[in-house]
């Protein structure tokens, strides 16, 4: 399996990056975060910061298995405006690889026409730009490639549907029996 690459700016929503890398990571695979600015310390929503692993100019992405868009403005705002995020998002949509986004951040996918046609989901408000979409206002929603979630209360359920996307259910139901989410 290859990597999961989390992308960053300043202002994410320090709770959907960080449930997402901890439970993917608690799966066993591989995550990378990586800042879509010069700097690699990238401050979140409430002034959390974070040594990202590597910068976007610095990636070739050859193994990526997901690329992962946290929200939180006005990160997800930055992200939509990163050209090299924008083309290799694009790039994904075209082959089918998974893409998974939540909060804000899939206005980045509504943006770039990937959602057209697909039910998805998002932060209250952001709905406009989910360009051509189906809106559901579910926590989660899986459109064939594509993952939204809603905002920083459906973390751990976004997290977890990435991880049922990539390694299966079983996987997930013994990461809630191990984080004791279920008995």
């Amino acid at each position: 399996m290859g990597t999961v690459y989390v992308f960053l700016a300043d202002g994410f929503e320090e709770i959907e990056a960080f449930a997402a890398i901890d439970i993917i990571r608690r799966a066993g695979l591989k995550v990378q975060v990586i800042s879509v600015t010069s700097d690699e310390i990238v401050k979140g929503s409430h002034d959390i910061p974070v040594l990202c692993d590597k910068n976007i100019d610095s990636c070739d992405f050859f193994d990526a298995a997901l690329l992962l868009l946290p929200g939180g403005m006005p990160g997800a705002a930055t992200l939509a405006e990163c050209k090299e995020l924008g083309r290799l998002l694009q790039d994904f949509s075209k082959q089918g690889k998974p893409i998974a986004a939540i909060c804000a951040a899939p206005m980045v996918l509504g943006k770039l026409g990937i959602l057209k046609g697909r039910r998805a989901t998002c932060y209250p408000g952001f709905e406009s730009y989910l360009e051509g979409a189906q809106y559901t206002a579910a926590l989660v929603e899986k459109d064939g490639n594509i993952i939204t979630g809603k905002g920083p209360g459906a973390a751990f359920v976004f997290a977890f549907a990435v991880v049922e996307f990539l390694l299966g259910q079983e996987v997930v139901n013994d990461l809630k029996h191990k984080m004791c989410i279920v008995d």
